[in-house]
């Protein structure tokens, strides 16, 4: 069993930053996909940006050009840098790991961008 912990959500206003981190506990076998999706009221859950083990990365075409990804494969954690965040990236981030036996999702963090 695989625990995912997201931090680092919060109230900020349009045009600021956040940066959300993800640790995962994997003891024995290594962490492959790690990505963010989130969730605002009444949509469905969509992805935001995925990075592979080696560092390849993609991204949601609403979020490239300000939203950075990046993990530590040494301490199983993944980062969201989000800049230049604007009131429809408001929703519940979530974190999620995949490793060999399956997929593990963190509980999500809100994040909320006033305009």
């Amino acid at each position: 069993q695989v625990q995912v912990v997201e931090s680092g959500g919060g109230l900020v206003q349009a045009g600021g930053s956040l940066r959300l981190s993800c640790t995962a506990s994997a003891s024995g076998f290594s962490i492959n996909l790690m990505a963010w999706y989130r969730q605002a009221p009444g949509k469905q859950r969509d992805v935001v940006a995925g990075i592979t083990r080696r560092g390849n990365t993609n991204y949601a075409d609403s979020v490239k050009g300000r939203f950075t990804i990046s993990r530590d494969n040494a301490e199983n954690t993944v980062h969201l840098q989000m800049n230049s965040l604007k009131p429809e990236d408001t929703a519940v981030y979530y974190c999620v790991v995949s490793f060999p036996l399956g997929n593990s999702w963190g509980q999500g963090t809100q994040v909320t961008v006033s305009s």
